[in-house]
């Protein structure tokens, strides 16, 4: 950003916003934007509008991928191959491992991940690391997905279609596979192979301008648009997964903002304080102790909480856990 803007020998001392918010005083948001965008980094103006994106698109391929057997808990005996990061992704997946899933994430070795990230999106789940440019690993990988019922992807658009993962690939691979996909900004249009996350996508949907005051932007708490992404995500795969169809689902961080914009009324929340204790507990993970949330989720015979606390990031073995009937 600071290269954008033609401050990149500004340094970092206590001046340093300062000098920033003269430079931007300067300049046009949309200036901003696009300058920043094209050295690499991410900045959005703050709009009131509301761009239309559809909440979900639906395309269906055929019958499932394998009869699954029947079980207690609503996704029990499938297997998911989580390629997601950050928030987003990661709370689908941790979702459908509460619900009974095996649920094995991959990750490259090059990109990192926080600690912190992971132990709280990581429950229910287990984490391995392939290189999907090493033939070795690549060949894991291919085992992975011919006995996958289910694949998640967080990437932008077109991202993972240079390693032979565009949906259409796998499902040619994997005939009847539930292929989950989320994105920032949408599947079609200009901005859909830019990277964004929540806090982005709600300044230039107009929930900014909605929840702010004068000229300061707002904010949901929480990082609303990830985590109600992410629950919508999973009940899209539990839909396909019911009907028994092979099926691509798309959702994007943008189509959740239209949603809650333009669909959903607000209402005044009556009665007591909200306290989030009743909706906290412990575990004892490979991270230490864990004071976490419990899930949000609530019918008869529903898991309180994961059976499994997090492991390590990618510590796991690049196996499901049960590879009878592939």
């Amino acid at each position: 950003m600071l290269r954008a803007l033609g401050l990149a020998d500004a340094g970092d001392d206590e001046r340093l916003a300062e000098v920033l918010a003269d430079r931007l005083s300067t300049c046009r948001a949309e200036w901003v934007q696009e300058a920043v965008y094209s050295a690499g980094g991410l900045a959005v103006a703050v709009s009131s509008d509301t761009p239309d994106h559809p909440l979900v698109e639906t395309f269906d391929f055929g019958d499932a991928a394998r009869a699954l057997p029947g079980a207690s808990l609503p996704a029990s005996g499938v297997r998911v191959l989580d390629l997601t990061r950050v928030i987003a992704g990661p709370i689908a997946t941790r979702t459908l491992a509460l619900l009974g899933a095996d649920v094995l994430r991959v990750d490259s070795p090059r990109l990192a991940e926080s600690d912190d990230a992971h132990a709280d999106t990581g429950q229910g789940k287990r984490s391995t690391l392939l290189d999907l440019a090493d033939r070795a690993d690549r060949g894991g990988f291919d085992e992975l997905l011919d006995a996958a019922d289910v694949v998640v992807t967080g990437y932008r658009p077109g991202s993972l279609d240079r390693l032979g993962l565009s949906a259409e690939a796998m499902r040619e691979r994997r005939p009847g596979l539930v292929v989950a996909q989320l994105c920032a900004w949408g599947w079609s249009g200009s901005w859909a192979r830019r990277r964004g996350f929540d806090s982005l996508v709600q300044a230039a949907n107009g929930i900014a301008a909605i929840e702010g005051t004068g000229d300061q932007p707002g904010v949901l708490p929480a990082q609303a648009l990830d985590h109600g992404t992410g629950y919508l995500l999973a009940a899209a795969v539990l839909r396909a997964l019911s009907e028994r169809r092979g099926r691509t689902v798309r959702f994007s961080l943008a189509g959740t903002a239209a949603w809650l914009v333009r669909e959903i009324r607000s209402a005044v929340l009556e009665g007591a304080e909200y306290s989030a204790e009743p909706w906290l507990a412990t575990a004892t993970s490979a991270y230490g102790e864990l004071r976490h949330a419990l899930p949000p989720m609530h019918y008869d015979g529903c898991p309180q909480t994961w059976s499994d606390a997090p492991t390590r990031w990618g510590t796991d073995r690049p196996r499901f856990r049960d590879w009878r009937n592939a």
